[in-house]
């Protein structure tokens, strides 16, 4: 690389000390968007006209034939007071990055900066995608409203791995995060005097025994080889303490990686709602708010990824599978796409008011995937 190594490890530094004091949530981030397209054009890095409200995609023109390829940098923060004893804490008060975004975007403006010295010899284009909202499970739909992806033939994704040695790339193929879907039912009941429960139809009971019964979907009927889970997370109903109310709401998660599993669970909390409630003299709404798909490792771009990583002397692990949720999943149903974790040093899990990020580990991210990048 012709640019000097010292000197791109402080600037990265800096930037993300910038970005992590700043934090902005899902589908707000215009001062991020704004310091991105600053840097970006600082540089003299090709910022691809997209009219996106937040967010933004960033082109480096190989001067040489070849494909195109996208790194997928996701940008917004958590509603979380951050906690962590460090000098470029969040100023934000109730805003942190505390899934390691800020250090995607990190990455991600260090990798457009190596591409873009090295372009003479790049075989090809690399789109470098900011996204937006990710937190939302949806942010991903914004950037895919473009055209972005037409010419794209495959994408990487990084995330922040606390469990790992800071610069450690985690890899594995195959499915490494769930299916995300989101349900809310409301049951109907009738209301009355809570000494006279003769008189109503409780919700509450009912909504007890339906929690109770929607759990069997993941001890009966989906395969115990086979990751998945349901949650039910919140529970409303009532106003005061001798009134049976006439309402009662839960929502909760859906988690899964094999797409039938995903149809079956639709299914069955569909059944198991209006039926338990018919059979409490109640009625049930179902609500099912699909998200994003699971995210599936493609398994040459796998190998290609371990590969490198030994090729540049970086410690390897194995990426830990999760039920939790990315949309980059979304951008995998275009394109074949690798959803990799870079160790940010061991320390407090993701989504944790604590978490911290080791900027030891900047440059290495950004070379590395520079580096992966290149490769046709």
């Amino acid at each position: 690389m012709v640019m000097d190594k010292a000197f791109l490890e402080n600037r990265l530094k800096d930037i993300f000390c910038r970005f992590h004091a700043h934090p902005e949530l899902s589908y707000k981030e215009y001062e991020t968007t704004a310091q991105i397209r600053e840097i970006l054009t600082g540089d003299g890095i090709e910022i691809l006209p997209y009219e996106l409200e937040t967010g933004l995609v960033a082109i480096v023109r190989g001067e040489k034939e070849g494909p195109v390829r996208a790194l997928r940098c996701d940008i917004d923060a958590l509603p979380i007071e951050e906690t962590a004893d460090v000098p470029y804490r969040s100023k934000i008060t109730g805003v942190m990055h505390a899934c390691g975004h800020d250090m995607h975007i990190t990455v991600g403006l260090g990798c457009a900066m190596l591409l873009n010295e090295c372009k003479a010899d790049l075989k090809g284009s690399v789109k470098i995608i900011f996204q937006p909202a990710e937190e939302s499970s949806l942010g991903a739909l914004k950037i895919l409203e473009t055209d972005v992806m037409k010419d794209v033939d495959r994408i990487w994704g990084i995330h922040a791995d606390p469990v790992n040695e800071a610069g450690t790339i985690a890899i594995r193929e195959g499915y490494v995060t769930a299916a995300v879907d989101r349900f809310v039912i409301t049951i109907k009941g009738v209301g009355c005097h809570g000494a006279h429960p003769d008189d109503g139809i409780d919700p509450i009971v009912t909504a007890a025994a339906m929690i109770q019964s929607l759990q069997t979907i993941t001890s009966r009927n989906v395969n115990a080889f086979l990751p998945s889970l349901l949650s039910v997370t919140r529970v409303s109903a009532g106003t005061t303490w001798n009134v049976i109310p006439d309402k009662a709401v839960m929502e909760g998660t859906v988690r899964t990686m094999d797409k039938n599993d995903r149809i079956l669970y639709e299914k069955r909390l569909k059944e198991i709602a209006v039926n338990t409630a018919g059979a409490y003299g109640a009625e049930a709404e179902v609500e099912w708010i699909a998200g994003p798909p699971a995210t599936y490792n493609d398994r040459s771009m796998s190998e290609t990824c371990a590969k490198k990583a030994v090729e540049m002397g970086l410690k390897t692990a194995v990426e830990e599978s999760s039920l939790g949720g990315d949309d980059f999943a979304f951008y995998e149903d275009k394109i074949p796409g690798c959803y990799i974790k870079i160790g940010t040093g061991i320390g407090h899990p993701i989504h944790h008011p604590g978490f911290m990020v080791d900027t030891g580990m900047l440059y290495t991210a950004a070379e590395f995937m520079a580096e992966l990048l290149k490769v046709v």
